[in-house]
């Protein structure tokens, strides 16, 4: 097991605390590995009543996966080892989404990629003045997995396309206004909740009693334009769309997408539209592990980390180049199939 996941128990709550801080908790294998028993144990005890998933220390909840790892399984092993990766995560991700007993995940600080597998799956999912929330994976080469096809694609006004290609970051509030958080409490009333729960009251009742209102959400004035502009699942018809407006959001969010792997935002559209044809989060699951076994190897991928966290350059050659030379065969071969022994399967 690991020290970078620190589990106990307090009252009826069973407590998962990441204790990652130097790397903003980002989940390694290990967090992965020593998060499931212990889900598992409490899921058949009759003493825990509720799960609370938080971190031990340092300023955010979970930054993302243990990019680094995955980077060096894409030169170094033909992916093998960052396809178990993303095999045992997601099956995590599934496992806190199916999970019988309520789960609390509280979203204090930055909460991206694997952060946002580990919270979005809860019932109750609390932000604070200190949430920043985002799925930053185009920008690396990646896509918005851990089941974000799923909760993004099901957010209102589109609103799900633009966070999964442009990577925009919410606060708190946005996270509350656009149903990624269920309540808004201030930080410094966690550990009342935290302790109030544990005590044995009920988690939404808790929840709500301490709840504050948020700040204005911002992202709420740019609603009707993130409808508009974004209401294509073709890549292009989004960048025609944003072109051919003059207002200054349009502009800045078109410099955005040039800084993107085309062929990701790609995916992240077909991922986001075939998500709500998925019968359930399973089936999203199986999907999102196809897709990541064929991206992961693929030239984008370890560009856009060596640009943006290797050599901090900021300058991917991504390939193929542009939206228009990603080829509809191209997004059709990461989304195919696998043979049935290598496919995805929940625990």
């Amino acid at each position: 097991m690991t020290d970078e996941i620190l589990t106990r128990r307090d009252g009826v709550a069973g407590i998962i605390s990441l204790n990652r801080p130097k790397a903003i908790h980002a989940l390694t294998l290990d967090m992965v590995h020593a998060m499931v028993p212990a889900l598992q144990a409490w899921a058949q005890d009759a003493a825990v009543k509720v799960v609370m998933i938080d971190h031990a220390e340092g300023r955010g909840f979970c930054s993302g996966g243990d990019i680094a790892f995955l980077r060096n399984s894409a030169l170094n092993d033909g992916g093998v080892s960052g396809r178990q990766f993303f095999q045992d995560e997601y099956q995590l991700n599934h496992l806190i989404f199916t999970y019988a007993k309520p789960v609390v995940a509280f979203m204090d600080g930055i909460t991206m990629g694997g952060g946002v597998g580990i919270s979005q799956p809860a019932r109750f999912r609390v932000a604070t003045e200190n949430t920043r929330f985002a799925m930053p994976e185009t920008g690396i080469g990646l896509f918005p997995d851990v089941g974000g096809g799923w909760y993004l694609s099901r957010l209102k006004g589109r609103l799900g396309q633009y966070l999964a290609l442009t990577g925009a970051r919410l606060d708190g509030a946005e996270c509350l206004w656009a149903g990624l958080a269920t309540h808004y409490l201030s930080a410094e009333s966690l550990p009342e909740a935290k302790a109030r729960i544990a005590a044995g009251g009920d988690a939404e009742t808790v929840l709500d009693a301490l709840s504050v209102t948020p700040p204005e959400a911002r992202i709420a004035a740019h609603a009707d334009a993130i409808a508009r502009m974004f209401n294509s699942d073709r890549y292009e018809d989004i960048l025609g769309a944003l072109a051919n407006g003059n207002a200054e959001w349009n502009q800045a969010t078109l410099a955005t997408l040039a800084t993107k792997s085309p062929q990701t935002c790609k995916v992240a559209l077909r991922q986001l539209a075939d998500s709500l044809t998925c019968a359930d989060f399973a089936a999203n699951m199986v999907m999102e592990y196809r897709i990541a076994s064929r991206v992961l190897t693929r030239p984008d991928f370890a560009e856009g980390v060596r640009a943006v966290i290797v050599d901090k350059d900021n300058a991917p050659a991504w390939n193929p180049p542009t939206p228009e030379t990603v080829s509809d065969e191209l997004i059709d071969s990461i989304f195919a199939a696998l043979p049935a022994e290598e496919e995805w399967k929940p625990l």
